[in-house]
């Protein structure tokens, strides 16, 4: 039977990040995709211009179609814009007793555009880090998360992640995909130590959706059974290959969306 996996997440009109990002990962890596749409963004390349909230009734509505008849092996959470949506996510995620809940904090888009209302920060942090096996925070969100300075380095990133670790998630793996170094590392910070994870760095301003793509491959992961270093590692492979592919994909005027298909539409990259 194919794994299921379900994104909770924002909709992107232009199709390179959030709920379509999500479940091309999905379909790309062999697990059937199922979604609950938090919220409608009007986005493209260049940018947000609006932001449509779903009733926090509605998600539940959706929760409750979705999780009641579907066997769901893992759940991605994106962007979730109010503390409404957070606390009717929360009690869906309790009631079915979600697995493998993958929490991508969401908080600015590539462009910079801020996706959730201020007061919804505490309240991620208060119901869904104890829900999530793994947050996937940037090195913007986490200093957001925890109110203090970007981290510099590679220590600075661990001690971070501990501190996000504390909150009550069971993982938390703080993301340099934003940082000036010469690889891409990603630092794991778990009960039992901490993890490095490290890959070549793509140079291309074609970008758009990396951290949902990343925690979606994370899920689809898990949702095939993979243990969690292995299923980061599958996931920071695939993103990697993604970002390559993507700088030839042409979508767009703006920061372009990575290519979620680069397996399967390789000879359509090719310069």
């Amino acid at each position: 039977m194919i794994p299921i996996a379900v994104t909770i997440a924002g909709s992107d009109s232009g199709g390179g990040a959030g709920i379509q990002a999500d479940l091309k990962t999905f379909s790309a890596l062999g697990v059937y995709g199922a979604s609950v749409i938090a919220a409608l963004t009007a986005q493209n390349t260049k940018g947000v211009t609006g932001i449509h909230d779903v009733p926090a009734e509605f998600v539940t509505a959706q929760l409750d179609a979705v999780y009641s008849d579907l066997k769901v092996r893992a759940t991605k959470i994106g962007m979730l814009s109010r503390p409404a949506t957070i606390e009717a996510v929360a009690a869906g995620l309790n009631k079915y007793k979600a697995q493998n809940v993958v929490l991508d904090p969401v908080m600015v888009a590539a462009s910079g555009d801020r996706l959730l209302v201020p007061e919804a920060v505490d309240t991620i942090k208060r119901l869904l880090f104890p829900l999530a096996g793994i947050v996937t925070p940037n090195l913007a969100e986490a200093a957001a998360l925890l109110d203090q300075p970007l981290a510099k380095h590679e220590n600075e990133m661990a001690a971070q992640g501990e501190a996000l670790l504390a909150l009550g998630a069971r993982a938390v793996l703080v993301k340099g995909g934003h940082s000036e170094s010469k690889h891409a590392v990603d630092i794991l910070v778990e009960p039992s130590g901490i993890r490095r994870f490290t890959a070549e760095r793509i140079d291309t301003p074609h970008t758009h959706g990396t951290g949902c793509t990343l925690s979606s491959a994370i899920a689809a992961g898990l949702a095939t059974g993979l243990v969690l270093h292995d299923a980061i590692a599958a996931a920071k492979n695939y993103i990697t290959g993604a970002l390559q592919a993507g700088i030839n994909l042409g979508i767009g005027s703006g920061c372009g969306p990575v290519h979620h298909f680069h397996g399967l539409w390789a000879k359509s990259t090719k310069p």
